[in-house]
């Protein structure tokens, strides 16, 4: 059989490392890539056969490359710390392992989860990542944010979901929206990005009402309103730390 890398990025999951270590038991080779996490994330990871590498945090993109570059296995799973591959979603990876047809890599979509609870709508129904893939025809490209692979080749998709443990809570859900915004604003403002009044009155509503309404948000109940809304928050702290940026404030 052909073998598997597991890649998992992190800092500070030492809420996630462990669960995350065990659903990707199924790999050959699991390397960790730590951005000098200060809490036990890596204590824990190191009661695990995994390899660590420690680099300073620059981008998602280049991060996860980094990794890619020290797998030993041609097969590579990407798993962020805080998903989980489910039993089904194992066999198939396995399965595409072994046939993968005419196929580069394989998308997977993803059950979204705030504290504890599956979000069915608002976007997330859509929600969908490439995880296993051959690094020598995939790579990630330069978006610091929202990082997607670059294939060359044909990419397929998995029947089944990984579970997202991606907030814990709802302030987690702010903090790292918070996190996001700081690292979009630092992108536009590297590009020359200034703010008007259209970024700040404008774009937070639309926003809002693509998660709410066009994304039937509101079939989520008041969770799906607390998600538009952040989003909202989201769009309108980007703008506000892009001017903050450009001002030399922050």
């Amino acid at each position: 059989m052909k073998k598997i890398t597991a890649i998992i990025p992190t800092l500070n999951e030492e809420i996630h490392i462990e669960e995350a270590i065990k659903s990707v038991g199924f790999a050959n080779e699991i390397i960790v890539i730590d951005s000098f996490s200060s809490d036990k994330t890596l204590e824990l990871a190191k009661k695990h056969n995994v390899k660590i590498i420690k680099r300073k945090f620059d981008d998602f993109s280049s991060q996860k490359n980094f990794a890619i570059d020290q797998a030993q296995h041609d097969w590579i799973y990407i798993l962020d710390a805080d998903e989980r591959v489910t039993p089904d979603v194992e066999k198939e990876v396995i399965e595409a392992v072994k046939n993968p047809g005419n196929y580069v890599g394989f998308y997977v979509r993803r059950s979204f989860y705030l504290s504890g609870k599956i979000v069915k709508y608002g976007g997330f129904q859509r929600d969908k990542v490439v995880r296993l893939f051959l690094k020598e025809f995939c790579r990630y490209n330069g978006n610091p944010v929202h990082e997607t692979i670059l294939a060359n080749g044909k990419l397929g998709f998995f029947k089944h979901k990984i579970d997202h443990y991606s907030y814990r809570n709802y302030n987690h859900y702010i903090e790292k929206l918070n996190h996001y915004a700081a690292l979009r604003a630092r992108q536009l403002q590297a590009q020359g990005k200034t703010v008007n009044l259209y970024h700040i009155l404008i774009k937070p509503p639309v926003r809002f009402f693509v998660h709410y309404i066009v994304r039937l948000g509101f079939l989520d109940g008041f969770p799906g309103f607390l998600i538009a809304k952040t989003h909202a928050y989201g769009v309108l702290t980007r703008y506000i730390k892009l001017w903050l940026f450009n001002q030399k404030i922050s």
